[in-house]
Parts: C-alpha cells; structure tokens; sequence
C-alpha cells in the first residue's frame, strides 16, 4: 500500500497554521503508476493534487486563526466583565464621595467660633468637629483610591480596544483562508469533472482505497492508558467524512482528529498538526507505538494516528473518509508521543 508519490516541496504558510486539509497524501498516492500515454489525464490528477495541497495549507491557516479568534474573544470577554466591575466599584466610590463631601458642606456653612458661640451644647459641637475632622482623612483616603480605579480602567479600557482591534483582525484573516480554501477546491472539483468518465471514477475509486476494514496491526500495545482510549476512539471514526476545519464528531480533518480522539481520553491536544508535533515527546519513528501521533512533511502539514504494523489512521482530504493507510504514505514522517 506504499503508493504515495513525492510531490514538490510545499511552500510557506501564514503563521504556523495548524490542522490540515489533509489532502494530498492519500489522493496522489492511491493512483499509482500510470503509463506515459496517459500524459494529459496525468497533469490533470497532478493539478488535483496541487490543489489539495494548497488547499491544506489554507486549512491549517485557517484552523490557526480560528483558534486565535477564538483565544481573542475570551481576552475581550474578559476585559468587558472587569472592565464593568470597576465601573460600578467607581460609581458607588463616588456616591459615597458625594455624601460625604454634602456632609462637610452643610456643617462647614458656619464659621467653626460662630458655631461654637451660638451652639446650645458645645460639647456635642467639639464631637461632631473631631468627627468631621476624621471624615475628611477618610474622604482622602477614598479619593486617592477612585483616581487609582479611574487609571486601571482608563489602562483596561485601551487594552481592551487592542484586543478588539486585533479581533477583527483575525477574523478577516479567517474569511481570508476560508475563500482561499473554497476556491482552490472549487478548481480541483471543476478539472475532476472535467476528466472523462472513464477517468473521474477511476480517481474516485482510487481516492477510496484506503482500507476502512481492520487490517493486521500486529500485536503491539499502545504505551498507555489514554493512548489505548485514544486509539479506540479513532477507530470509531472510521468512514467519518472529512471535513476541513471540523474536530468532530460527525467529520474531521486530519488534526481535528487526532484532537478529538485523544479528548476522548481526557486529554487536550492544541487544535493544529504543527503545534501536535510538539505535544508529547518525540521518538524515532521506527519505535512507535499504537496511540503515537505521525506528522508529515518539514511543515508538518499532515497528521495521522500510528496503529500498529506500519499502519496509521487518518483523515485524508475531501472525498476520502477517516481511513488506515501506510505509516509511510508521505515522505518526512516523525512520530510524537503524547
């Protein structure tokens, strides 16, 4: 089953986007050798390919921005609740503020000697005096406090218009990859169809060899607990659809499963397939075990779960459903335990 064959070296992406279109490997591989008389059917699957590439990258910005949009919401949720509080702090320092200051104006009409001399009990006078005399500090004291409120919310309220302004950043940049992923699948889908019938259901059929039935996965077992739950759960997603963008339950891309999968077993995984490369311990290749995460390519564009005998489940690209295929199925494989 090793019939994935190298294509050109991807290119860049925004930001170290994550979770993938998971296209390419699985398509291109599944033809295998065509004869050479086949040329211009063959530069057509090889656009196809292409673009399925392209469009993963696209998928991972996307997935990265998605996730960033959604960490600014929460910043932003956070400052407008904070921001509130220290409002209605403000407000009542400022109710309480003007009652005070009212209460030294009307004892403070009087000239303090005139009070003295015209009051019919000056001890009670001297009481109230001192106490007056106490209020003021205390007045200060709260004063000083409302100018430190009114700074922090001053200071909050810019940060929190960053914060906004960053938010609509993103999600621009989200609209972005996600007319950016839908227009380079409208394109494959448009050359597909293109192809004579005879050649579009062989692709078809091609794109589907993957097995979706149990091969022989030896007897290894996975190196703990949670790897075990997580390997149970994406077996269970076998001939899910894959969907870009989506972690579940009913579709997935490539990163959006292995994030799934392993959530099923209590554990969080960051959302794209660069940020899983990192988010276990690495070992070699040759040493992994059921549960261990396989990511592709020096960009890491492409993730897949290790099953045991050189097989991997994963979700390929559109049109190909959550299946087992080849460790190997992509050049640049490396393999993480979480």
């Amino acid at each position: 089953m090793g019939f994935h064959r190298r294509l050109a070296s991807p290119s860049g992406f925004n930001r170290g986007a994550g979770a993938a279109l998971c296209v390419l490997s699985a398509a291109a591989a599944a033809l295998g050798a065509v004869p050479a008389t086949a040329a211009p059917h063959d530069d057509t699957r090889a656009e196809v390919d292409r673009l399925y590439e392209e469009a993963e990258k696209a998928t991972e910005a996307f997935n990265k921005a998605d996730e960033n949009a959604d960490a600014l919401r929460e910043e932003v949720d956070e400052a407008q609740d904070r921001i509130a509080r220290q409002q209605e702090r403000i407000n009542t320092m400022r109710d309480a503020l003007g009652s005070l200051a009212g209460a030294q104006y009307r004892a403070g009409g009087l000239d303090p000697s005139l009070a003295l001399l015209f009051s019919d009990d000056p001890d009670d006078y001297l009481d109230k005096a001192a106490v007056l005399d106490r209020i003021g500090v205390h007045q200060a004291g709260e004063l000083k406090e409302l100018q430190t409120a009114m700074r922090e919310i001053a200071q909050d309220r810019t940060e929190a218009s960053g914060k906004l302004g960053e938010l609509e950043k993103s999600r621009k940049a989200v609209a972005s990859h996600k007319r950016s992923i839908e227009k380079k699948l409208a394109r494959a889908r448009q050359l597909l169809n293109a192809l004579p019938s005879g050649e579009r259901a062989a692709y078809d059929r091609a794109s589907r060899s993957g097995r979706a039935d149990m091969p022989d996965l030896g007897n290894a077992a996975p190196p703990s607990a949670r790897a075990a739950a997580a390997v149970a759960a994406a077996r269970s997603a076998l001939g899910k659809p894959y969907v870009w963008g989506a972690n579940g339950p009913s579709g997935f891309d490539c990163s959006g499963l292995m994030q799934w999968s392993y959530a099923q077993a209590g554990v969080s995984l960051p959302r794209t397939s660069q940020a899983q490369r990192y988010a276990g311990r690495q070992v070699p290749l040759s040493q992994a075990q059921p549960g261990d995460l396989v990511t592709y390519r020096s960009d890491a564009s492409h993730v897949a779960m290790y099953m045991g005998n050189g097989q991997v489940i994963h979700a390929p690209y559109p049109g190909a459903p959550v299946r087992y295929d080849p460790v190997h199925m992509i050049p640049g494989a490396t393999a993480t335990r979480v």
